[in-house]
């Protein structure tokens, strides 16, 4: 057994999991302390769980198209049979997880090594963790640490989170079945995947709570009315403008009590509440204290860019990752984070981490892509731009799929240069190009630059070649013949 180890990583999510394993690059010898499951919530009550269950709805909803020329005669959903579905695609990951740990478990390999502990990590010393779990309590010595606890889903303030009837995300796969009516409270990105999902399966009617008067405030105008409008049309009911007073509990149903923006109130009915707001990170329990390390007011862990704590104790042997830091909670973001760490540690050059221009994905029907800025974030700093929309309407390979709801709006520098500054897009395959687009960003590429490349036809992506031709009026297909699926602006400030 090692006694002490040159790593010690507090959970196994994806920035957690990324660290420990690009530490063995290094030949470090690396412990991973897990509290609940293996891959964190990137795996279980997260993103690979409810990106399965999307993924399921999204063949439901297809299989239940009837204007295709094919017709399913008898189509049906278990919701039990759709969880045993999702949890084997979970355990599926964990289990490759877990064979990477075995292969290089310190009785296998000298040369750095993968351990596994299970149980509740806090610091002792500032080179000592204790682990707890129900069967006993012990310590755990590391040179180096990485904190990566993640994130738990926010709880609504005077509402009590029960876990059958008032549940958050971590409850979805405990529901029996698919509920008669539900509430989403929150219109953000969480919220309306799950509306997606829940009206996609057409067993449940959904209600979907947003304060605002519009879905993913923080979006574009045109990004929120787009999603809100494919909520609508499959099936999800948006109270806007209103603000949930409080919940009765019946025996059998929940009473809503809904008061809007313009002073009228709603009484409804449902069987289930998800409370989606957001969510919290897990640095409470630590022990952070014995490093004298102050944790912001929002729970979060201030690192440096090379994340390491930002502190003056002079612990640089500790370093944060994932949700924990505060930065945007993505899978990638936690992962890269995660890299960088294990890097410093290994004492290898190192990178800076560009947080303006991440690729963020939005799991809708149809799904949503978005990388660098928008309109809203331009405005804010006072930048000019150019913005272009084309819709998917004119985009061959989308009239082949029969799926044209969908467009790319495209935003430039305005200036000579026309730096390529933002993108959002949605439809089929939105996810798989826009990483493409990420590249065009980070290196400064200009419009003149990128309409020199080739597209294949017929191709989804041809949506961002003539997008991007529209700015130079050089589209084969003109706003003047369409102005309803092109349209072009510009903003200069004041």
């Amino acid at each position: 057994m090692i006694d002490q180890f040159d790593l010690v990583v507090i959970g196994s999510g994806p920035a957690g999991f990324s660290a420990a394993v690009r530490a063995l690059d290094y030949g470090l010898h690396v412990c991973i302390v897990e509290a609940k499951h293996l891959g964190g919530a990137g795996i279980m009550n997260g993103a690979l769980t409810s990106k399965t269950m999307y993924e399921l709805s999204m063949d439901y909803a297809v299989a239940a198209r009837i204007d295709r020329g094919y017709r399913v005669g008898a189509l049906s959903v278990d919701f039990n049979e759709v969880k045993k579905t999702v949890i084997r695609a979970a355990k599926e990951k964990q289990y490759q997880m877990l064979s990477q740990i075995e292969t290089f478990s310190p009785e296998k390999s000298k040369k750095g090594s993968l351990s596994i502990e299970y149980g509740w990590a806090k610091f002792k010393t500032p080179n000592s963790i204790e682990v707890k779990n129900d069967n006993s309590t012990k310590e755990i010595f590391a040179k180096n640490f990485v904190i990566a606890t993640g994130s738990r889903p926010r709880e609504y303030e005077q509402l009590q989170i029960d876990g059958e009837r008032i549940i958050t995300s971590d409850g979805i796969l405990d529901l029996k079945e698919f509920p008669e009516r539900m509430l989403i409270i929150g219109s953000g990105i969480i919220g309306c995947e799950f509306a997606t999902i829940f009206s996609n399966f057409a067993q449940t009617e959904v209600h979907l709570l947003d304060r605002s008067n519009r879905v993913l405030p923080y979006e574009d105008d045109d990004v929120s009315s787009f999603v809100s409008k494919n909520l609508e049309n499959n099936g999800v009911l948006i109270h806007h403008t209103a603000t949930l007073r409080h919940i009765k509990k019946h025996p059998k149903h929940l009473e809503v009590v809904l008061d809007y923006q313009d002073g009228h109130s709603k009484v409804i009915e449902v069987d289930v509440a998800l409370v989606a707001i957001g969510r919290v990170p897990n640095t409470e329990s630590l022990g952070l204290d014995k490093l004298g390390i102050q944790i912001n007011s929002n729970g979060t862990i201030p690192i440096k860019d090379d994340c390491v704590l930002h502190d003056d104790t002079g612990h640089c042997h500790v370093y944060a990752a994932g949700d924990v830091t505060g930065h945007t909670q993505l899978y990638s973001v936690a992962e890269f984070q995660g890299r960088l760490a294990a890097e410093k540690i290994g004492d290898v050059p190192l990178y800076p981490l560009d947080y303006s221009h991440m690729s963020t994905l939005m799991f809708f029907k149809p799904e949503v892509a978005a990388v660098g800025a928008n309109e809203k974030m331009l405005q804010q700093k006072k930048i000019p731009y150019k913005a272009a929309f084309y819709s998917n309407k004119l985009v061959n390979r989308a009239i082949a799929m029969r799926n044209t709801n969908g467009f790319v709006k495209i935003l430039v520098s305005n200036d000579e240069e026309q730096r390529i500054l933002g993108m959002r897009a949605a439809g089929p395959q939105a996810s798989a190009f826009i990483v493409s687009v990420a590249h065009l960003i980070n290196q400064g590429n200009s419009l003149q630059e990128v309409l020199k490349i080739f597209y294949p036809h017929p191709s989804i992506p041809e949506g961002i070649q003539e997008c991007l031709r529209t700015i130079s009026n050089k589209s084969i297909y003109k706003k003047e013949a369409f102005p309803d699926l092109i349209h072009i602006r510009e903003w200069l400030p004041d």
